[in-house]
């Protein structure tokens, strides 16, 4: 399926908290690639807005900390509302590399999807500790379990979608648990969701950042909780 994109069909959306030491390079990374590129400071109390805008991006201030799901949900409400026919959202810590958006565009082009998902599995994890991997293994029986999707890398944070299902997303979940949210939402949307390799790159500065062993336990509760309200 051959595609013509545009510079100013794609958004990037990267959902920031405290990120103020990284947050330069990581736009500066992305800039020669995607013009659009918002960071959506969640309530930050250091230089991360300030330090996002004098890098070249869109910087929207959250004034409280919601979350990340929550960072999400405003970056993708104003891009669509200037436009967005490409919504990707991407990780402040300096875990992914900006190429691989291009990999995940062009699986979406070549498999017809609506959404595709960034996978350390398919790709490369570099200097992932054994403690991630275990999680990891256990977020892939979860979300098979909840979701009934079949993925390798379920809560990699580097994703694309298109508009139609940007639109068609409703996330609830405010904080970590809107990974799992967002595929079972589109899941019962029936919209394709494929992955493509992506890497990951695990530093000091990303795992003092990441996700803890208790927060994979807040995330499981969150998902409880909105299963039983819904």
């Amino acid at each position: 399926m051959k595609q013509t994109i545009l510079d100013q069909d794609i958004w990037v959306i990267i959902p920031a908290f405290q990120e103020a030491v990284i947050i330069e390079k990581v736009v500066n990374n992305l800039k020669p690639l995607y013009g659009n590129i918002i960071v959506v400071d969640d309530g930050s109390d250091d230089e991360t807005w300030q330090r996002a805008i004098d890098a070249g991006a869109t910087g929207l201030r959250h004034v409280i900390n919601l979350g990340q799901g929550a960072a999400l949900r405003t970056g993708i409400e104003y891009a669509l509302a200037r436009g967005a026919k490409y919504i990707c959202t991407f990780d402040a810590d300096g875990q992914h590399d900006p190429n691989d958006l291009r990999v995940l565009l062009e699986k979406m082009f070549a498999d017809d999807a609506d959404i595709v998902i960034g996978s350390r599995s398919l790709g490369t994890a570099t200097n992932m500790p054994l403690a991630r991997r275990i999680l990891l293994r256990a977020a892939i029986i979860f979300v098979k379990l909840y979701t009934g999707l079949s993925l390798s890398d379920p809560q990699n944070g580097l994703r694309i979608m298109t508009r139609h299902a940007a639109m068609s997303l409703d996330l609830r979940q405010a904080r970590m648990a809107h990974a799992t949210e967002l595929l079972y939402r589109f899941s019962q949307l029936d919209f394709k969701i494929v992955e493509a390799p992506a890497s990951v790159y695990y530093t000091p500065y990303s795992m003092a950042k990441g996700q803890t062993n208790f927060g994979a336990f807040t995330i499981l509760k969150d998902i409880i909780k909105e299963s039983v309200l819904k």
